[in-house]
């Protein structure tokens, strides 16, 4: 058990630290060796190939070993399902208008007031992987789970603000407003406002993705808990 401890632990730096390093250090010297198509190409397979392993590692440790509290009772699974629909909003509305994308006009939509979920964050995407990881550690506490969901959450908030520090170099002036106008830290009351887009596209991903856990693992989640 050690040994696979050990693996999913190798498997998550390696997941984290080829991010990191593909993202900021390396960047630039492989994006003009490479080329920016070809960077992308190794960028993508280094994920993809990184992901597999900790996933793989993951389902190679049995599903054990809770620690004191053991998410069940009505309150895990409430709070779990209500941090779902938030990390659904909030990556259901990330992928309109975001500046932090990579895409021509990112420093055209970074000048514009703040709409939707960027009113709530100017990462949704990576504070929707993080509420993810903490829901999953509130309703299944085990090791591996604290492990996998750390590991996400680590990756995704430590990646935002190492973002920040990057499109500060290569927007400028134009990151910089949108910094000044948005929030890193969630802003709660920005959920009221982000619009009928985000919250139905959320609804529908966050209905559809905790329905999914009883086909693929068969374990209900979700307001299904309650419905089955």
């Amino acid at each position: 058990m050690d040994q696979e401890y050990a693996q999913l632990v190798a498997a998550a730096l390696a997941f984290v630290g080829s991010h990191f390093a593909l993202s900021h250090p390396w960047r630039a010297g492989l994006v003009k060796r490479l080329g920016a198509g070809l960077f992308q190409g190794l960028y993508s397979v280094v994920a993809l190939v990184t992901l597999a392993w900790l996933i793989f590692a993951f389902r190679a440790i049995p599903p054990q070993g809770n620690l004191p509290w053991n998410g069940a009772g009505a309150l895990p699974w409430v709070a779990a399902t209500g941090l779902m629909l938030a990390a659904s909003v909030l990556l259901a509305g990330s992928f309109s208008g975001n500046p932090a994308l990579p895409q021509p006009n990112a420093k055209a939509l970074a000048v514009h007031h703040p709409k939707g979920v960027f009113k709530i964050t100017r990462h949704p995407m990576m504070w929707s992987f993080a509420l993810w990881s903490t829901a999953h550690v509130l309703v299944s506490p085990s090791v591996r789970v604290i492990i996998l969901s750390g590991t996400i959450a680590f990756l995704a908030l430590v990646g935002a603000h190492m973002q920040d520090r990057k499109k500060e170099v290569l927007m400028g002036e134009a990151w910089a407003k949108w910094e000044h106008r948005t929030s890193y830290w969630p802003r709660l009351g920005g959920f009221a406002s982000a619009g009928m887009v985000p919250w139905l596209g959320g609804i529908v991903l966050w209905l559809a993705a905790t329905w999914a856990h009883i086909p693929a693992i068969g374990m209900t989640a979700g307001v299904w808990r309650w419905l089955s």
